[in-house]
């Protein structure tokens, strides 16, 4: 017996309502110092959404899915880079200003 559930608009909010109050609480409780290695992580997440819009955007057969999956590509990897970016500077933070090398 299987059990076909079609994802109703009402389902599909209370996913994002449940995901957006989980990530919250995960998030807030987060201390200072590992900000850094939790945007690394968030990178590496990013990353895997750019690959899952470009697999979209291959295999898109109407011009608006193609739009759509160039969007996505675009956004994702925008938002991957920024991501690097600021990890980068982050880190950069924690360098010494030159004055005394060990």
């Amino acid at each position: 017996m299987t059990l076909d559930t079609p994802m109703t608009w009402l389902i599909a909010l209370y996913i994002f309502m449940l995901a957006a109050f989980t990530g919250y609480e995960v998030i807030s409780r987060v201390p200072s110092i590992l900000h850094t290695p939790l945007m690394s992580g968030s990178n590496f997440i990013h990353g895997i959404v750019v690959v899952g819009a470009l697999h979209t955007l291959l295999n898109a057969t109407t011009l608006f899915a193609q739009i759509v999956g160039f969007v996505a590509v675009a956004l994702g990897a925008a938002n991957a880079s920024g991501g690097y970016v600021v990890t980068d500077r982050m880190l950069s933070m924690f360098k010494s200003s030159g004055g005394k090398e060990k």
